[in-house]
């Protein structure tokens, strides 16, 4: 048997990298980060365990990757479902819905992240998440802002305190309600986005998460 070229290579990699990314968000939504192993992981995934070592120096830098994965290709979504628009104010509606929508359909997963960016490390800088910071960049560009480099980091900060408004143990915020201040802040139209319901409906949070780790190439995506 003839060896495996080169590109066959890197797309076996690509691959087990997505499958090990996809492993960390189920496992962690299900168990938390501290009773989640990096070889519950790896046997999620269908890979050696080494295999986690190679890719990422630790189970902090992976799991906050895979929830980084899960927010840019969420928010990707949003954005590019029918009907498309290029109208900035629906758009930055769309952002602002999803990422509430993973507060509130994953709350212990976007718990475990959040507590996790308070740690030493912080944001881990890795393309799940310079793809996350293009699309809230465009879309605050697309809005109309003066000044992206200034309103980007503003409108990261306002989501993130939302989320964990939404997520605080014992005094939770409801989703709505953050939405609200966040509509009110932008002069967004309550109909615009994806206006969510008081509750999560049945089932929120247990769909299929593999379109948000597809092993195929995405041109033009990262």
């Amino acid at each position: 048997m003839s060896p495996r070229s080169a590109s066959v290579n890197e797309e076996l990699r690509r691959r087990s990298r997505e499958r090990l990314l996809q492993a960390a968000v189920e496992l962690v939504g299900e168990r938390g980060f501290d009773a989640t192993t990096l070889g519950d992981i790896a046997d999620r995934a269908g890979s050696a365990r080494g295999l986690v070592s190679y890719y990422f120096p630790g189970k902090r830098q992976l799991v906050q990757s895979a929830v980084h994965r899960l927010m840019h290709r969420t928010l990707e979504e949003a954005l590019e479902r029918e009907p498309q628009t290029e109208d900035g104010r629906e758009r930055l509606a769309r952002a602002i819905d999803a990422i509430l929508g993973l507060a509130r359909d994953r709350p212990v997963l976007m718990r475990q992240h959040m507590a996790g960016l308070l740690q030493a490390e912080g944001f881990v800088q890795c393309p799940e998440q310079r793809r996350l910071a293009e699309l809230l960049s465009d879309t605050v560009a697309r809005y109309g802002a003066q000044d992206v480099t200034a309103d980007y980091p503003m409108l990261r900060a306002l989501l993130m305190g939302s989320v964990y408004a939404a997520l605080v143990p014992g005094v939770p915020m409801p989703v709505p309600t953050l939405r609200a201040e966040l509509f009110q802040r932008y002069g967004l139209d309550w109909e615009m986005g994806a206006p969510p319901e008081s509750e999560p409906g049945p089932g929120a949070g247990n769909e299929d998460l593999s379109r948000f780790f597809a092993t195929e190439e995405r041109p033009g995506k990262s």
